[in-house]
């Protein structure tokens, strides 16, 4: 009943309403189109230029996979950008229309300057053998199961209007995947399932930030009130009057900021499992960084035989052939204890293979076809159980003494940027499903922010504090390569607000926000795995 009250109070209220322009809907037309074109245009284009062109056949899957990973964005822009706008709509600082267009346009901005840290965060949660094996039957069945899992729960709160989390949506279908892999293996004999050290960390960062959200606004505001004492900040909008011009420049401002920041953190989740579709449909052109120059080789493999000899001197005289170091190395990352003898011995095999490879082909743009998914695979997995001995800096300089860790850390960095990058089309691509998503669906979701969190109407200093926090605090976790919720941070920001202003919170509104936090995590995980064990089952059958 509640949803349903939403929903009609949301089509009742005015200050969201718009009419489509013909024009403005063939310019979304238009533009949604011309994306799909530059999509396929490169993809044509990258496996023409490696030498092995798609089949019809493939290029056709490929295209249902991307445009479900593009829909999850899509559906992103309904939910999270709409957040951003809610405040300068509701205090008149702008229009509809033109909030959604210059938020849509900032979230552009922020997906196209954005790092991959995130993406690959996301990425990293699923078992290593799903990740190695994208391009096999189980591969595709987790990429079907994880993008329709969080799509499917992201359209059914938008639809009832409720901020809930793309983010938790994306990471719960993720574990879900994960845990399905897991126990359909056998338990913990068979294939790994969740990376729980890297889960942890993501899981911690999402339930952290909302409390930020909701104490930073909160103070700002009380510091806001001692330190601006200009009256109107703290009052309702006057009727449909936008405010003063200098408040008016603040609200524009935080706006800008939080879409800018959105789109560098939450474009990122679509970006990596755009990577994985691919990587699995079309390796030679991107499991590797061809785009690496070939004067980049050299230091490859100067670094590669530095960080050969920091692992013998750890490795206690033991000797692993490289025929079997890629085994060692799987179980490593699947256990998460790497720091034993073998696995050395194992990264000094693995670091002497790589090098030879990259001394034979030249550099990573000429790896030959056949090559290319074993050579990624055995760079991927040297990254990882790496990257285990040295996430500590103290433990790292004391298990790789004489300079060793920074000769480790170095490798490592060439071997992330040579399989763990973000074409610039892809970037783009995933920018404009987000921007589009923000120009559709975001009327529910803003009247829920700006209207029902809080007893009374929205003032410009709530608006402005909710906003700030919430870009800082997305910003710094996009930093850190955290991903995080925007939903959650800025509607907490906005319930952080009404608390300390002693505005009062709607019961039923906040309950049903928390209800959708909390249930999204595992409706997306039962989600994902039944979907996951279905099309795992359907791709058994037909052979695939």
């Amino acid at each position: 009943m509640a949803s349903i009250a939403l929903r009609q109070d949301g089509e009742r209220r005015g200050v969201a309403d718009h009419r489509v322009h013909p024009l403005a809907a063939a310019t979304f037309v238009a533009v949604l189109i011309a994306g799909i074109a530059f999509a396929a245009t490169n993809i044509a284009l990258d496996t023409r230029d490696v030498g092995e062109p798609l089949a019809i056949g493939a290029f056709l899957f490929l295209g249902l996979a991307l445009m479900i990973a593009l829909g999850f964005e899509f559906v992103n822009g309904f939910h999270d950008t709409a957040n951003a706008v809610a405040t300068v709509i509701y205090t008149h600082a702008m229009k509809p229309v033109p909030a959604v267009i210059w938020s849509g346009a900032w979230n552009f901005i922020g997906v196209m300057v954005s790092t991959g840290a995130v993406a690959y965060s996301i990425v990293t949660l699923l078992p290593v053998d799903l990740i190695l094996g994208v391009g096999s039957a189980a591969g595709y069945a987790m990429i079907f199961a994880l993008l329709l899992a969080a799509v499917i729960w992201n359209l059914g709160t938008w639809y009832v209007g409720l901020p809930n989390s793309s983010s938790h949506a994306l990471i719960g279908s993720v574990l879900g995947v994960g845990l399905a892999n897991q126990l359909l293996a056998g338990g913990p004999g068979g294939a790994s399932g969740v990376e729980w050290g890297q889960a942890g960390s993501v899981l911690l960062a999402l339930l952290v930030s909302p409390v930020i959200g909701f104490l930073g606004a909160g103070g700002m505001l009380l510091a806001m009130k001692r330190i601006v004492r200009d009256r109107t900040l703290y009052e309702e909008p006057k009727s449909d009057a936008p405010p003063p011009r200098g408040i008016r420049a603040l609200l524009v401002f935080t706006c800008t900021a939080v879409s800018f920041a959105h789109g560098g953190n939450d474009g990122q989740k679509g970006m990596g499992l755009i990577m994985l579709i691919l990587i699995g449909v079309a390796p030679t052109a991107y499991a590797l960084n061809r785009t690496m120059p070939d004067s980049s080789t050299p230091v490859f493999v100067q670094a590669a035989a530095q960080a050969q000899t920091a692992f013998r001197a750890r490795a206690g005289g033991e000797v692993v052939p490289a025929r079997e170091a890629e085994g060692v190395l799987r179980q490593a990352i699947r256990s998460r204890q790497a720091d034993r003898p073998q696995v050395y011995a194992a990264l000094a095999a693995e670091a002497g293979v790589i090098s030879a490879d990259l001394k034979a082909y030249g550099s990573i743009r000429q790896v030959p076809a056949a090559a290319t998914r074993n050579l990624r695979n055995e760079m991927y997995l040297a990254y990882d159980a790496s990257h285990l001995l040295t996430k500590d800096e103290d433990a790292a300089k004391a298990t790789f003494p004489g300079g060793g860790d920074k000769a480790v850390v170095a490798y490592q960095k060439l071997l992330e940027n040579g399989t763990r990058y973000i074409p610039t089309w892809v970037k783009v691509t995933v920018a404009l499903a987000l921007g589009l998503g923000t120009m559709i669906g975001w009327k529910r979701i803003v009247v829920t922010v700006g209207e029902r969190i809080g007893k009374q109407h929205l003032t410009y200093g709530m608006g402005a504090s909710a906003e700030l926090i919430a870009a800082a605090t997305i910003l710094l976790a996009q930093f850190k390569g955290m991903p995080v919720s925007t939903t959650h941070i800025l509607s907490s920001g906005v319930a952080g607000t009404m608390a300390a202003d002693g505005a009062g919170l709607q019961g039923g509104t906040v309950r049903n926000i928390i209800l959708a936090w909390v249930l999204t995590l595992p409706a997306a995980i039962m989600l994902a795995g039944l979907l996951y064990a279905l099309f795992l089952t359907i791709v058994r059958a037909l052979g695939i």
